[in-house]
C-alpha cells in the first residue's frame, strides 16, 4: 500500500524558521517532522511513500538522500503553485495504481493506530476533541462548574489521517480543499466511515507554541512508559507537572523524599 504525506504547506505562522527551511524539516525534540511521519508509516508496514511538497522541496529531498530514505521507496509529487489538500492528492494519485491509499498530514505527530482504519477504504480517523481552554458548565444563566483544559464530551475532530479509495480521484478538484469541498459531499451520501480514538497522542504543528507543547507531551509520554505509569492517569500528570514545570506545587499528599526519588529516577533513566 502507498501513503501520501501532505507536506507542501508554507508554514507562515512558524516564521522566521520557515523563511530558511520548509516546515517538514522543523525539529521536534531534535527529529524533523518528515522523519517522524515516515517512521510512523513504517511502524504499520508502509514503506512506499509519496511526498506531496512544494516550498523548498529540494531541501527535503537532500535530507532524505542523506538518510537513505530511511530504507523506504520515496517519490515526490511537487506542486509548482499551491493546490490545496484535494489538488495535491489528485496530482499524486497519478502515481498510484492500487485500489486504496493512505494520506497523512505532514505536520501531525500522533500515535493513532493506523492499522485500525486500513480495514475499509474511505475511513477517517476520529480523535476525541480536547480543548486547551477552560470550560464552564452553565444552568439557568449560572455557572455551576469551572473546568481547566478538559475533554469535550462526545465531540470528535479530524486528525488528518485517512484511508481513501483510489476512485476518489474522480471527484477531486485540480485545486481545492479535501476537508471543505470533498468530504462534506461524501458525508452527505453516507460514503465516509470512521474509527474513534480516545486518549491518543496528537499534535498539529502550526505555531511556535505547538512545538513547545508537543515536545513536552512526547517527553511526558516517554517518561511515563519508562517509569511504568499509565500515561492517562491523574497520578502521572501530577508527577509530570512537577518534573516538567519546577514551579508546580503538587497537590497530592506525597512525601518530599518520594518526590526527590521520583525526580532522580527520571534523570538516571534518561541520561
Amino acid at each position: 500500500m502507498k501513503a501520501l504525506i501532505l507536506a507542501g504547506g508554507r508554514g507562515k505562522r512558524l516564521r522566521p524558521i520557515t523563511d530558511k527551511i520548509p516546515k517538514p524539516l522543523i525539529l521536534i525534540n531534535n527529529t524533523p517532522l518528515i522523519e517522524r511521519s515516515i517512521k510512523y508509516l513504517k511502524k504499520f508496514g508502509i514503506n512506499d511513500i509519496i511526498i506531496c511538497s512544494g516550498y523548498k522541496s529540494k531541501q527535503i529531498e537532500n535530507f532524505l538522500k542523506k538518510k537513505r530514505n530511511f530504507n523506504c521507496k520515496i517519490e515526490f509529487s511537487i506542486e509548482k503553485t499551491p493546490l490545496g489538500t484535494a489538488g495535491a492528492i489528485k496530482k499524486a494519485t497519478e502515481k498510484i495504481s492500487e485500489e486504496s491509499f493512505v494520506v497523512i498530514n505532514g505536520d501531525v505527530i500522533t500515535n493513532i493506530n493506523l492499522r485500525k482504519i486500513l480495514k475499509k477504504p474511505n475511513t477517517i480517523a476520529a480523535n476525541e476533541l480536547k480543548t486547551k481552554f477552560g470550560t464552564m458548565e452553565i444552568k439557568n444563566s449560572k455557572i455551576t462548574a469551572f473546568n481547566e483544559k478538559t475533554d469535550v464530551e462526545d465531540v470528535w475532530m479530524n486528525p488528518g489521517i485517512y484511508h481513501l479509495s483510489s476512485d476518489i480521484r474522480k471527484i477531486l478538484p485540480k485545486k481545492g480543499s479535501l476537508e471543505s469541498q470533498v468530504f462534506p459531499k461524501l458525508a452527505k451520501k453516507n460514503l465516509l466511515f470512521t474509527i474513534k480514538f480516545k486518549n491518543a497522542l496528537w499534535h498539529s504543528i502550526d505555531s511556535h507554541k505547538d512545538i513547545e507543547l508537543c515536545s513536552n507531551d512526547i517527553k511526558s509520554k516517554k517518561y511515563a512508559k519508562i517509569l511504568g505509569y499509565n500515561y492517562n492517569s491523574s497520578e502521572w500528570f501530577e508527577q509530570a507537572y512537577k518534573v516538567l514545570n519546577k514551579d508546580y506545587e503538587i497537590k497530592t499528599k506525597v512525601k518530599p523524599e518520594d518526590n526527590d526519588s521520583f525526580f532522580k529516577k527520571i534523570i538516571r533513566k534518561i541520561k
